[in-house]
Parts: C-alpha cells; sequence; structure tokens
C-alpha cells in the first residue's frame, strides 16, 4: 500500500483537491470561496487549499506520509517569510502534525480540480 497523494489548486473562485491513493482516485473535494476568502493574496489562497484537504480527509491522512502537489511557486513564499499573520501561523501549525511534502508541479491534472 502507497501513500496518499493530494492535488490542490486554488483560484479567485473557489478551492478544489483531490485525494488519490494507488493511481486511483478516493474522493473528490470542492467549494466556493467565503467572502472574506476572495480578498486573499494568491499565496493564502495555495495554503488555504492545502488545509481545506488536509482538514476534510484527516482520517486518511494523519499518521500516514502524503505528497500533496500544487501548481503554484507563490505558496513557497509563506515558508521563506520572516514574518507572518496570525492566519498564516495557524495554517503552518496544522501542516506540521502532517508527515507531508509539498511538491511544486506544473502539471496538466491540475486543470481537472479547477472549481
Amino acid at each position: 500500500m502507497q501513500g496518499f497523494v493530494v492535488y490542490c489548486n486554488a483560484s479567485r473562485v473557489g478551492l478544489g483537491c483531490v485525494l488519490m491513493q494507488n493511481g486511483k482516485v478516493i474522493p473528490y473535494s470542492s467549494r466556493q470561496l467565503k467572502f472574506h476568502e476572495k480578498n486573499y493574496p494568491t499565496h493564502d489562497l495555495e495554503l488555504a487549499v492545502v488545509v481545506f484537504a488536509l482538514k476534510i480527509w484527516r482520517y486518511y491522512l494523519y499518521g500516514v506520509h502524503v505528497d500533496v502537489f500544487t501548481d503554484h511557486m507563490s505558496l513557497q513564499y509563506v515558508f521563506t517569510q520572516k514574518e507572518l499573520n496570525l492566519r498564516q501561523k495557524r495554517w503552518l501549525e496544522l501542516l506540521k502534525d502532517y508527515d507531508m511534502c509539498i511538491v511544486i508541479t506544473q502539471v496538466r491534472l491540475m486543470l481537472l480540480l479547477m472549481p
């Protein structure tokens, strides 16, 4: 049994993600952005979709290795920032609970996730 793979994508309209194992889709999930989220910068939206996926699939992902694929280089900005806002700090604390690797990719599979 291989670890899980999560593909995440965010747009100015919504968040979308898919959970896969052994090349097979387990569930898809997406949602519209909340009113206040429409004002988030791009790197925060990309982090928001990762947090969204980890929260809804916690029972699958907690305690196992997971590779998270995203198509946005700006997500690296959050990890290299010297000062974070409270929301970013809270989200990064949540990410620390998981055995995960974030992979930046330009795979066209991300088109499947556009909300």
